[in-house]
């Protein structure tokens, strides 16, 4: 068994060590570039200390008039090297050291702006491996597929420790103040990911909340990582979101869950709430054997997507009296949805197509499941919430305006369906 083992083991480091296909690929002007990275680096670092002592190497300080002031009293002693890795790779730099006076007899040691006191990658590089890694590659396939630009000087430790430094922005993003957006539609749904919590693979909701601006713009409001859809758990996303500053919405968009509609008849009772039509869909469907799917699938798209709010009472009034006879918790099944099942036709009917559904989020969700596919488990459940975010952050998710948004102004209407079946 331990021979298996340690001939693993040396296959493992052998397969490492060998070629790669692009080992053999010469670039002049790379090489070139790169030879030059290290002079560019000590000049532009000894530059900096020149302005600071005011004086260059081996240079005296000046002597100032009155009304001058010189740069700070110190004396240069030696240089340390460093290794740095930056899109050009990694190289070895003298970095040039000094002593200023602090006053009373003291002095201190002299740290440059360009390049901060333990600083091994640059700002550019950091960026770059935590792109590639948001792109839905795995830690361990990041540092191969960057192998060839940094020189195998990234590993999978580096990778992560790179994207923990995201969490600064992360946590600024949760604590930002709302009160200048100009939010009047919101959408709310959650998920279901995988992470590993106490060394066991967990599932976990990530609930999230999407905004849509005046001009139709949507934008991600919250994402958070809960136990489930409970009342509390989607009250506590929303309170936060209050005390942050959000205006009270003017229609909402959700997924049915009864937590969520709990919680939000208890912060803001009198909004229209739509229930999105695809999950209910789903529910019809789940009421029936499957020999009925495609005919109760035809018959509520028929009603859905009427073209006039009359069309769609004429024919979900059709829909429960074929059903009742048919299967009837089909029926009940669409007569629990209720008035929020249409809340749509209260809006105008360019605005219907993006006012039905959650889709906005579930291609979110899509998205957001294919990047992490490499992954299967995340490692904890903060990375799922901040994975979600900055996939948006960065610009690798986009969403575009919401479809008839120049009718936003216009004020939902009364109920325009007669429920009476």
């Amino acid at each position: 068994m331990k021979n298996d083992i340690m001939k693993s083991g040396s296959a493992q480091s052998g397969a490492e060590d060998a070629p790669s296909l692009f080992d053999d690929w010469f670039d002049p002007i790379e090489a070139g570039l790169r030879e030059r990275v290290r002079g560019f680096i000590e000049t532009m670092l000894e530059a900096e200390l020149d302005a600071v002592l005011a004086r260059p190497r081996y240079g005296r300080q000046p002597v100032m008039r009155s009304n001058e002031t010189g740069g700070v009293a110190g004396h240069r002693h030696g240089s340390r090297t460093r290794t740095l890795t930056g899109t050009f790779g990694a190289t070895e730099i003298a970095v040039p050291r000094a002593r200023l006076d602090a006053g009373d007899g003291k002095t201190v040691e002299w740290k440059s702006t360009a390049l901060r006191a333990y600083q091994r990658r640059t700002m550019a590089a950091d960026a770059l491996i935590a792109s590639v890694y948001l792109s839905g590659t795995n830690t361990r396939r990041v540092r191969r597929a960057l192998a060839a630009l940094f020189g195998g000087a990234i590993g999978k430790d580096v990778v992560s420790r790179t994207w923990r430094k995201v969490k600064t922005d992360w946590d600024a993003w949760n604590a930002r103040s709302l009160a200048d957006e100009p939010i009047v539609r919101l959408i709310l749904d959650g998920t279901v990911v995988r992470v590993r919590l106490d060394r066991k693979a967990t599932s976990i909701s990530l609930l999230v909340v999407i905004g849509v601006r005046a001009d139709g713009q949507k934008i991600l409001l919250a994402v958070k990582n809960m136990g489930g859809e409970t009342t509390e758990a989607w009250r506590a996303i929303l309170d936060d979101l209050v005390a942050r500053g959000l205006r009270r919405p003017e229609f909402l968009i959700v997924d049915g869950a009864p937590g969520l509609e709990k919680a939000i008849a208890a912060l803001w009772d009198g909004v229209p709430v739509q229930r999105c039509t695809v999950h209910k869909h789903r529910n019809l469907l789940a009421h029936a054997p499957e020999r009925l799917h495609e005919e109760i699938g035809a018959d509520y798209t028929d009603m859905i997507y009427a073209a006039t709010p009359e069309e769609i009472e004429t024919r979900r009034k059709a829909f429960l009296r074929k059903w009742r006879l048919k299967c009837r918790a089909v029926a009940d099944s669409l007569e629990e949805a209720g008035e929020r099942l249409f809340a749509f036709t209260r809006l105008p009917p360019s605005q219907w197509k993006s006012a039905r559904t959650t889709n906005a989020i579930e291609r979110l969700h899509e998205e957001f499941k294919r990047r992490i596919k490499t992954q299967t488990v995340l490692p904890s459940a903060e990375t799922a919430t901040m994975l979600f975010w900055a996939l948006m952050a960065s610009g690798q998710i986009s969403m575009r305006k919401i479809d008839g948004w120049r009718t936003l102004p216009t004020k939902p209407l009364d109920q325009q369906i007669d429920l009476a079946a």
